[in-house]
């Protein structure tokens, strides 16, 4: 489906819209300059031939002059035909209905010459005569009065001229017309191929460019060339990436800074709490022999201390994801053993339904999978409802846990935002059982996992049946995304 799109790009882009409109551009020129030039040149020589022709005849004529036994006789007008006749044409006599020999078959009189003739015009005419152009020209003889005037004589000239090396300098134009428009056509490509090459490399860049700073290479710049509107454009991309890599240096600056604050800050409590921790377990010992209000608020120092002490972890080991120093410590265990005894030990073993085949034996680090297993389960017993299913299921190369109760399920709206951190889908509730980051660790524990360059997941959903669901996937030969990258 990606190559048929890049093909349909290739092939409506900008290059073929250039290459068109100057091809098109190019033949519509050519053809109305190649038209209008045919069409004079065809006409004036036509003219120029039909002038000339006329003129011929014209002293041709004359030097018939005087014309004398009127009427004529066959024998005169054969005789006048062939002194008017030459190699390009020959000539018709005819003295009123009396015609030169072979006149009615040879000569190709059409009605407007020889009606125009008859008026006392001279008359010319293009006509085709066995697939020949063949110019037609009559005119009639007068005679010469001694006052100065003339009379018809009675007598009608016509002249046969073959147009055909007319015609052929006519093809030759045409020849010519064609070889322009055709020579035209693949200048106006080329052209068009050199405008195009002109803006489309620095409109290429651009996307490359822009391709790399979405890519997260905020260093990415064009090459400015030029004063026109693309190097406007490269000028103002440069200045916009410029920007924006200050921008996004001083935001991941800021970042760092908050991720390293709260790493020193959770390390720092450590110490403390571990001895407020001490405290707190001889309060707990003491708690039931203390009077009333001092009882309950050892309870809820000890409960505090240790809700406390789990935040602290629980930001200690985001730093870890966040820095990425988190590593795998991997072991074969026995999946179905594992997710018993972390249920187990924290006293859910009862609660919980559980379907765990025996002899799933996966590569894993056992630590980090009852993190997760514990979480889900820990979420499922806070915001679902009873009772929670453990369900195991092996194939060839993965692993498949999935966590789900007969609660209300998760609201459409909170689903996408279920494993971001500190997110709470009451924001009326500003406290809660949990540091709010159980969720948030258990997805990165799991992501950690990797094998062939696909890391586990672990996905949110609710059943068909209602409840929230969690399913866990993890490879059964997992490996460090740190031994994958190359990292020892």
């Amino acid at each position: 489906m990606t190559r048929w799109r890049w093909a349909g790009t290739r092939a409506s882009g900008l290059r073929l819209r250039l290459v068109l409109a100057f091809a098109l551009l190019g033949v519509t020129t050519t053809a109305v300059v190649a038209s209008v030039s045919y069409v004079q040149a065809r006409t004036v020589i036509l003219q120029l031939a039909q002038d000339a022709e006329v003129a011929s005849l014209t002293d041709q004529i004359a030097k018939l002059y005087p014309v004398v036994n009127l009427p004529p006789t066959q024998e005169d007008l054969d005789l006048m035909a062939q002194r008017l006749s030459d190699r390009d044409g020959y000539a018709v006599v005819r003295y009123r209905d009396l015609r030169g020999q072979g006149a009615q078959v040879r000569a190709p009189l059409t009605p407007e010459v020889q009606a125009a003739v008859a008026d006392g015009r001279i008359a010319w005419q293009r006509v085709s005569r066995d697939g020949v152009p063949t110019l037609l020209i009559g005119t009639q003889l007068r005679i010469e009065r001694p006052d100065g005037s003339s009379v018809p004589s009675g007598l009608e000239v016509y002249s046969v001229r073959s147009l055909a090396s007319e015609q052929r300098s006519i093809d030759r134009l045409a020849t010519y017309a064609w070889l322009t428009g055709g020579l035209s056509l693949i200048l106006a490509v080329l052209l068009a191929l050199l405008a195009a090459r002109g803006v489309l490399r620095p409109v290429r860049e651009l996307g490359q460019a822009a391709r790399r700073l979405g890519e997260g290479d905020l260093s990415t710049r064009l090459t400015v060339r030029g004063v026109d509107e693309l190097a406007d454009v490269a000028r103002t991309f440069n200045d916009t990436a410029g920007r924006l890599e200050r921008q996004v240096g001083e935001l991941r600056r800021m970042e760092a800074d908050a991720r390293r604050f709260v790493a020193d800050v959770s390390h720092e409590l450590r110490t403390p709490l571990a001895a407020m921790t001490a405290v707190t377990d001889v309060l707990d010992e003491e708690a039931d022999r203390l009077p009333g209000d001092a009882g309950r608020a050892a309870r809820l120092v000890s409960q505090e201390t240790q809700s406390l002490t789990q935040l602290v972890n629980d930001l200690i080991e985001v730093s870890r994801f966040d820095s990425g120093t988190a590593r795998l410590a991997l072991d074969d265990i026995d999946v179905a053993a594992a997710v018993t005894a972390t249920l187990r030990v924290r006293g859910w073993a009862e609660r919980v339904r559980t379907e765990l085949p025996p002899g799933v034996v996966a590569r894993l680090d056992p630590r980090r999978l009852d993190v997760i297993v514990a979480n889900l389960v820990g979420n499922a017993f806070r915001h679902g409802a009873e009772p929670v299913s453990v369900r195991l299921s092996a194939e060839e190369d993965w692993i498949t846990i999935e966590v789900s109760d007969h609660g209300p399920g998760l609201d459409q709206q909170v689903l996408p935002h279920v494993f971001d951190r500190f997110y709470k889908a009451d924001t009326a509730r500003t406290r809660s059982e949990g540091s709010g980051l159980g969720l948030a660790i258990a997805w990165e524990n799991a992501r950690l996992h990797r094998r062939a360059g696909q890391s586990g997941r672990l996905v949110a959903g609710n059943a068909p049946t209602g409840g929230a669901v969690f399913t866990l996937r993890l490879p059964r030969l997992a490996s460090d995304t740190a031994d994958e990258a190359g990292v020892r």
